[in-house]
């Protein structure tokens, strides 16, 4: 089952936290964080797909050091659409962010002091995404796939944003 198939899934499970609105918050965000940097919506989801592959390693990193409790932790503390310099700074060193931004500029062609600006912005959407599959009965389904995903290495934030946009 594929990752937009599990948040899907969490959205129609009332045990679950995952809502239609949830999902239309993260593209709306998405949509006015490109429009006030003036930035093509494609550049942006770019940026989100590989701020999705640094946040999956970080966070398996810190579930193999500190266990899935505080990965779950984590998401549930930081997850939302609301701009957090102490998540960014949680989740990755500083050489880290340096060679994301790098990598993201080299796919974008975006600057460096603005894509510094959004990672605040962008890995609490990404959070936001796998707070989705949080429910009371246990283990959330959306973040195990995202931390147990080995298939390509790409954690496809575009795609999952596409289909989120075309369920809504």
């Amino acid at each position: 089952m594929g990752l937009f198939d599990l948040v899907q899934a969490a959205i129609a499970d009332p045990n679950q936290e995952g809502n239609p609105n949830q999902l239309a918050s993260i593209i709306n965000t998405v949509q006015q964080l490109s429009s006030s940097t003036q930035t093509e919506p494609t550049a942006v989801q770019s940026a989100m797909a590989i701020v999705g592959n640094y946040t999956r390693s970080a966070l398996q990193e810190k579930r193999e050091t500190e266990g899935e409790g505080q990965v779950e932790e984590i998401i549930n503390q930081f997850a939302g659409i609301q701009p957090n310099n102490q998540v960014v700074n949680l989740l990755f060193s500083t050489p880290m962010v340096q060679q994301m931004v790098g990598e993201i500029g080299g796919k974008t062609g975006m600057n460096s002091a603005l894509i510094q600006s959004m990672l605040p912005q962008l890995v609490p959407l990404v959070l936001n995404f796998l707070k989705t599959g949080t429910g009371s009965l246990g283990s959330n389904p959306v973040l195990k796939a995202f931390l147990d995903s080995d298939r390509d290495g790409d954690v496809d934030m575009v795609d999952l944003m596409n289909l989120a946009s075309k369920y809504l």
